[in-house]
């Protein structure tokens, strides 16, 4: 038998198409198995997360974050912006623009209708010492300045506060941290 140049070439080709499927497959198996062992260990990739560091105050960063105009436009009302502007070591559970629009009409202008309301609502936001939110493996109770305890946890592997889920990336500031949530903390009435 004898070999012609266009049967090397397609013994070449055929053995080319191998590695090549042999090499996409070996991807395809190495991307899957990464992608595998990094979902389990996704609940954990939230603490990897580092805070961001502002040079002001608890206050001073809120003003700076459009994402967070109505809170300060709450705290404002509330009288309590030099409360978050001054000394301490304070947490601030922060809910967004988005949280605040999601909070039914009737209760968001019953708040705003009555400044001690508001005023009680905003200082179920605020603990009176610095936490990292998503270090609470198990249920963990802590106290705000409202009196009323939050529940720190762990919801689907992401930090929560009571119900809210808790931004991973803090904010550190010079007067404790900011963590950004997804709803507004409403205490017991």
């Amino acid at each position: 038998m004898k070999l012609t140049s266009s049967a090397v070439l397609n013994v070449i080709l055929e053995v080319k198409m191998k590695y090549f499927y042999t090499t996409f497959l070996m991807f395809a198996i190495i991307l899957s198995a990464t992608a595998q062992a990094s979902w389990n260990k996704g609940k954990f990739q939230c603490l990897k997360i580092q805070a961001v560091e502002f040079d002001g105050t608890i206050a001073e960063a809120a003003i700076a974050t459009p994402a967070l105009s109505t809170l300060v436009t709450a705290l404002t009302a509330a009288g309590l912006v030099d409360a978050v502007n001054g000394d301490g070591n304070l947490t601030v559970f922060a809910p967004t623009n988005e949280a605040f629009n999601n909070v039914p009409a009737p209760i968001l202008q019953a708040l705003l209708d009555d400044t001690d309301l508001l005023t009680s609502v905003l200082l179920y936001h605020v603990v009176d010492r610095k936490i990292d939110a998503r270090r609470s493996y198990f249920t963990k109770k802590v106290s705000t300045l409202a009196e009323q305890k939050v529940f720190l946890n762990r919801q689907n592997g992401a930090p929560h506060v009571n119900q809210s889920e808790v931004n991973c990336q803090g904010v550190k500031t010079s007067n404790g941290i900011v963590w950004i949530i997804d709803s507004v903390l409403l205490p017991q009435f």
